[in-house]
C-alpha cells in the first residue's frame, strides 16, 4: 500500500498501476516461481480479485446496497461484477460494443442499463442480455427518472425544428415518449437548425444530465452552448434556464457543460465545463456562489457531493465536493472552495465512484489495473475492506511518515474510549458502527472520543452526576487522609546516625501535637502542614540537628558511640548492639568475689565436682533461669555482675560466730550493691512438700536429718 499524498490529509492507493510493477505476459509463467522472492510483488495488496482490464475500463459505478461493485472496458469489451464481500470478481460478460456509460436499475447488480457505442440500448440481468434497442442519434449521457420509471438519454444533433432532444424511454410501457426539446443551437452555429446531419462539425448537443430524485425531481441538462435548462418533469415543461457565468447571451461562450450535479437539498446545483471549470449555483439565483478551477483545463467528467445518508453525521462533517477530470481527483471544502486533498494517478481517469459513507474511491482509467484510492480522514474503510483501518494506523506509526493519517492515532488515543458492542448497544452508540469515524474499530471493539463517551454516558444515565460528585468527594477525603501520613523522613547524620534518627521522630511526634493544638484552635490545614514541615526539617533551628553546637556530634567520628562498652550497656540496659560479630570473653572474678564464693558451703565432693564443670556453660548463658534447667538442676545458681566499686565490703565477716549467726537468720550476705538500672528474676516455685524436723545443737547450728547441707545457692528456698 502506498502513500500518494504526503499533505495534512493523506491518500493511500490500495490498488492500481502505481502499487505495483507490472509483468507482462509472456514474462509471468517464466517468473512465476521467483515471484515469491520479489518483495514489492510479495508486498502487495491485492484489494479485489481480477479488478483489472486487458487494456482500459470505461466506467464503473457502486450498487446501493454497497455490495457490489460493476465497471465495463475493453479490449475486448466486457464488464465485471465483484461481489465486495468476498472480495471477488462474480463473473465477466463480453459484449459486442464498447459502453460508453451504464446504470443500476435495482439496488443490486440484477438490473443494468447499458449505453453502447453503437446508437444501442442493451438491459442486462445475471443471466445475460435481456434486451437491445436502438437509438435514433447517438447518445452522451444515461440517467433514470425513478418517479416515473423513464430512462432519460442526452443525445448528439439536432431535430426537424434545430433544437436538441433528450429520449425518454418508458420502461413500463416499453416504449418512446415525446422527446424533450432543448436549445442547443445549429449543426454550424450560423443558422438556427440549418443542418440535420450527425457528427458534423460543430453540431449542437446536450452532453450531461442529472436529477435531483432526493428532493424536487427537478431535471437539469448541459448543452453545448454552456447553459443548463430545468425541466420539471410532472409538467412537461423547461422551469428555467442558467446562462453561463461569462455571458449572458447565446453564442458567444466555447465552454460546453460536460457535468453536473444536485446536492441533496435541491437548491445547490454543480456545473463542471470542458475548460475545467466548476461554478456552484444557488437555484434561486443566477450568480454563481463559487468558482473552482481545476488547475489543468481538462473537461469535468465527475462531480460527486461527498454527502453522508445519515442527517447526523452530515452535521458533523464539513461539506465537501470531489472533482475529476483525466489527470486529478479534487476534494475541496464546498463552503470557500478550499483544496483538502486530491490524487493524481499515473494514468488518465475516465469514472470516478465513491463508496457511500466511508473514505474509499475507485476508478475506471486507462492501464490495465483499475485504481482504489483510500482517504481515512473522509471516512472510515467499507465493512467489506475493514482491515484497511488498522493497516493504516500501522503504517503510521512509522516515525519517518508523521503527516501520515495514522500518525495522529497515537495522540487521538490518548482522548478516546475503547469500547465493546455491548457497551456501545448500553450507550445507544450502536448504531454509528460502520457509518461514521467517530468509531473506530479496534480488535473486539471501537475507540470512541472521549468527548462522545461522556455525553453519551450522561444521557444514558442521568444519575451519572451524583455518583460522579460523590466520588470526587471520596477522592479528596482520601488525599486528605493520605497527607497527614508522613513518611520517614532521611537523615544526613554521618555520625550516630541511630541516635539522629530516634531525635528526629521524638522531633516529628511533638510537632504533629502541635499541629493538633493549631487545628483544634481554629486553624485550617493547609497553616498547620506548614507549621508542622517547617519545624521538622532537619535543619531547622529549633531541633537538635539543626543546632551548631552540636553539629560535631554527628559529623565527627570521634563522638561516635560505641554501642558495645561496657559503659553503654550500663546506661541502656534494654538496649541490644544492632551487630556484634564476635562474642566478648566473660570478665573474669575478682578475688574478692571468688572469696564470697568460698562462703558457701557445698553439700558434697559430687556437688562440687558438677558444679565446676557446669560453670562455663552457664557463664555463657543469660542469667535468666529457664524451665528446663530448674527442672534439671532443681535449684540452678543465680549469678549477678557488681562493679568493682562494692566488692571491696564482701570480706567484712570473716569470724565463725558470724557464719552461725548468718545461718540462723537463714540470710546470705548481699553481694549486690551496684548503682544503677538491675534485673532481678525470680525462680518458680516447686510443688510443695513437707519439710523435714529442723534441730539445733549446744552450739545454736541447725541440723537437719542429712549430715550435711544442701550445696544450693538460692538463699529464698527455705525462707
Amino acid at each position: 500500500m502506498k502513500l500518494s499524498n504526503s499533505s495534512t490529509v493523506p491518500v493511500y492507493t490500495i490498488s492500481g498501476s502505481s502499487t505495483a510493477r507490472p509483468l507482462p505476459e509472456w514474462l509471468a509463467r517464466k517468473r512465476k516461481r521467483s515471484l515469491k522472492n520479489d518483495p514489492e510483488y510479495a508486498n502487495r495488496v491485492e484489494l479485489l480479485q481480477d479488478f483489472e482490464f486487458e487494456e482500459a475500463s470505461q466506467c464503473i459505478r457502486v450498487s446501493e446496497d454497497g455490495q457490489w461493485v460493476m465497471s465495463t472496458g475493453t479490449y475486448k469489451p466486457q464488464m465485471h461484477v465483484h461481489y465486495l464481500p468476498h472480495l471477488s470478481l462474480s463473473y465477466s460478460r463480453h459484449t459486442n460494443v464498447l459502453n460508453t456509460t451504464f446504470l443500476l436499475l435495482s439496488s443490486d447488480y440484477s438490473k443494468s442499463l447499458h449505453l453502447q457505442s453503437d446508437r444501442s440500448l442493451e438491459f442486462h440481468t445475471p443471466s445475460g442480455c435481456h434486451y437491445t434497442t436502438r437509438l435514433p442519434r447517438y447518445g452522451r449521457d444515461l440517467i433514470y427518472d425513478r418517479q416515473s420509471a423513464e430512462a432519460l438519454i442526452p443525445s448528439v444533433g439536432v431535430n426537424q425544428d434545430g433544437m436538441g432532444e433528450v429520449y425518454r424511454l418508458n420502461l413500463e410501457q416499453g416504449r418512446y415518449m415525446k422527446a424533450y426539446e432543448v436549445e442547443v443551437g445549429g449543426d454550424d452555429l450560423t443558422s438556427a437548425g440549418g443542418g440535420a446531419l450527425q457528427g458534423g462539425i460543430n453540431i449542437g448537443s446536450v452532453n450531461t444530465a442529472a436529477i435531483a430524485e432526493d428532493s424536487h425531481n427537478l431535471l437539469a441538462f448541459g448543452t453545448s452552448i454552456g447553459t443548463v435548462e430545468l425541466w420539471d418533469p410532472r409538467a412537461r415543461a423547461r422551469a428555467g434556464i442558467l446562462f453561463p457565468p461569462s455571458d449572458s447571451q447565446l453564442g458567444d461562450t466555447k465552454s460546453e457543460v460536460t457535468a453536473l450535479e444536485f446536492h441533496r437539498s435541491g437548491l445547490t446545483l454543480a456545473t463542471g465545463s470542458s475548460q475545467g471549470l466548476i461554478h456552484l449555483f444557488d437555484l434561486r439565483s443566477p450568480t454563481p456562489l463559487l468558482k473552482k478551477d481545476q488547475g489543468y483545463g481538462y473537461p469535468i467528467h465527475t462531480i460527486n457531493f461527498l454527502t453522508p445518508t445519515i442527517a447526523t453525521r452530515e452535521q458533523t462533517l464539513e461539506p465537501k465536493i470531489l472533482s475529476s477530470d483525466k489527470r486529478i481527483i479534487k476534494i475541496w471544502d464546498a463552503r470557500d472552495g478550499k483544496p483538502w486533498t486530491s490524487v493524481e494517478p499515473a494514468v488518465d481517469i475516465n469514472s470516478v465512484a465513491w463508496c457511500k459513507d466511508s473514505g474509499m474511491i475507485l476508478t475506471a482509467n486507462e492501464g490495465r489495473q483499475q485504481h482504489a484510492f483510500f482517504v481515512p480522514q473522509l471516512g472510515p474503510a467499507p465493512k467489506w475492506c475493514a482491515f484497511l483501518d488498522n493497516i493504516v494506523e500501522e503504517m503510521a506509526e512509522d516515525p519517518n511518515d508523521p503527516q501520515a493519517f495514522a500518525g495522529q492515532a497515537g495522540s487521538v488515543y490518548d482522548n478516546f474510549k475503547f469500547l465493546t458492542v455491548p457497551q456501545l448497544r448500553s450507550l445507544n452508540l450502536d448504531h454509528l458502527i460502520g457509518r461514521t469515524t467517530l468509531l473506530r474499530p479496534y480488535m473486539h471493539g471501537y475507540f470512541v472520543a472521549q468527548r462522545l463517551y461522556e455525553e453519551a454516558r450522561l444521557i444514558s444515565n442521568p444519575y451519572v452526576w451524583e455518583e460522579e460528585r460523590a466520588k470526587r468527594v471520596k477522592e479528596k477525603i482520601d488525599q486528605e487522609r493520605e497527607s497527614r501520613i508522613r513518611g520517614k523522613k532521611k537523615v544526613t547524620a554521618k555520625v550516630n546516625k541511630k541516635l539522629a534518627e530516634k531525635l528526629l521522630e521524638r522531633e516529628d511526634r511533638n510537632e504533629r501535637r502541635r499541629a493538633q493544638r493549631v487545628l483544634e484552635q481554629g486553624g485550617d490545614e493547609e497553616m498547620a502542614d506548614a507549621a508542622e514541615g517547617e519545624a521538622t526539617k532537619p535543619d531547622h533551628p529549633g531541633t537538635l540537628l539543626g543546632d551548631s553546637r552540636f553539629a560535631k556530634l554527628f559529623e565527627d567520628e570521634e563522638f561516635a558511640v560505641d554501642e558495645t562498652s561496657r559503659e553503654f550497656r550500663d546506661l541502656n540496659p534494654s538496649t541490644v548492639p544492632a551487630t556484634t560479630t564476635t562474642t566478648r570473653p566473660e570478665r573474669g572474678l575478682t578475688a574478692v568475689e571468688e572469696e564470697a564464693i568460698d562462703e558457701i558451703p557445698r553439700s558434697n565432693s559430687d556437688d562440687e565436682s558438677s558444679s565446676e564443670e557446669e560453670q562455663p556453660a552457664k557463664s555463657k548463658s543469660s542469667g535468666r533461669i529457664s524451665t528446663a534447667s530448674y527442672k534439671k538442676n532443681k535449684r540452678p545458681t543465680r549469678r549477678m555482675e557488681v562493679s568493682s566499686s562494692t566488692k571491696a565490703t564482701q570480706a567484712s565477716d570473716r569470724s565463725f560466730e558470724s557464719r552461725v549467726q548468718k545461718s540462723r537468720t537463714k540470710e546470705r550476705p548481699s553481694r549486690n550493691n551496684a548503682v544503677g538500672e538491675k534485673t532481678v528474676t525470680f525462680a518458680p516455685q516447686p510443688k510443695s512438700r513437707p519439710k523435714p524436723a529442723v534441730e539445733f545443737d549446744n552450739t545454736g547450728a541447725s541440723k537437719s536429718s542429712k549430715d550435711r547441707r544442701s550445696a544450693s545457692g538460692n538463699t529464698f528456698r527455705r525462707m
